[in-house]
């Protein structure tokens, strides 16, 4: 879905309903039920939400100003590298009982409300989660005059409360299904290891195509792209890949994006 919504001069926040978003993929993977049964949700928990790719979404929308997700992490410990790897605060709740939700809807609107209401930077509000309990918060960050993405699984997501953002993706639509489970290869054949992408071209692809799907249109400013990996990554330096500038690197890697002149900047596209 094409949108105009990015704003250079506003920020991000994003909130993560954390349990809500991995308990539809546990569900899509095993089957309809299989987290909620009671000896699945208290154990340690396998990581199947792709925590990178949410944020890379979000930062497409503006810098990422608040990135907070709420959830009982002592049954999440796995995602810990990929949620420090985003910056990500991570908000602890206890269900008050064995049967109870732990209240992330809850909490997370309220912070949301208040974020809202002190901070006027904060021009994009991101929430993840299928949940219909955020439509009354939707109306407020609405009535703030701020812009709502929501993020759900296509199966546990209230459709009433995805028509109440301004845009709604669905999770399995921009990350794929999670992997099911791999058998092992057969006897005398080895598996075929494709050798690791160029961390550069990796990078430029990802900004370049981000850009172009919030813009909606394959044709990016230059400019934008340097802006978009530096938030992307805030440590890419051109010069640890071999390239003295941006320039160099997008002349080095045109086999990646075609250029063309623009009005004022550069324009890229992927090839």
């Amino acid at each position: 879905m094409s949108s105009n919504h990015n704003d250079e001069s506003g920020s991000v926040a994003m909130y993560w309903d954390f349990e809500n978003l991995h308990a539809g993929l546990v569900d899509a993977k095993y089957g309809d039920g299989t987290y909620a049964k009671q000896d699945n949700r208290f154990k340690p928990q396998e990581p199947l939400v792709d925590v990178q790719a949410l944020v890379e979404l979000s930062a497409s929308f503006g810098p990422v100003a608040i990135n907070r997700a709420y959830c009982n992490w002592q049954f999440f410990g796995r995602y810990r590298d990929a949620l420090l790897q985003s910056a990500v605060e991570l908000i602890q709740l206890f269900p008050p009982g064995a049967a109870a939700k732990n209240g992330a809807d809850i909490k997370l609107c309220l912070d949301a409300t208040e974020d809202i209401a002190r901070f006027a930077h904060v021009r994009t509000i991101v929430i993840m989660g299928g949940d219909s309990d955020f439509m009354p918060v939707a109306q407020k960050i609405k009535a703030a005059g701020r812009i709502l993405i929501g993020i759900g699984n296509r199966r546990n997501t209230n459709k009433h409360w995805a028509k109440s953002c301004h845009e709604f993706r669905y999770y399995d639509a921009l990350v794929g299904p999670p992997p099911m489970e791999e058998g092992p290869a057969p006897a005398g054949l080895k598996a075929v290891v494709p050798p690791p992408p160029d961390p550069a071209v990796d990078m430029l692809r990802r900004a370049v195509r981000l850009l172009a799907e919030t813009k909606g249109e394959p044709w990016v400013n230059k400019g934008s792209v340097w802006h978009m990996i530096k938030r992307l990554d805030p440590t890419f330096d051109t010069r640890d890949h071999g390239h003295a500038s941006f320039a160099e690197m997008v002349k080095a890697l045109d086999a990646v994006v075609e250029v063309k002149k623009g009005d004022s900047d550069h324009m890229l596209r992927l090839r």
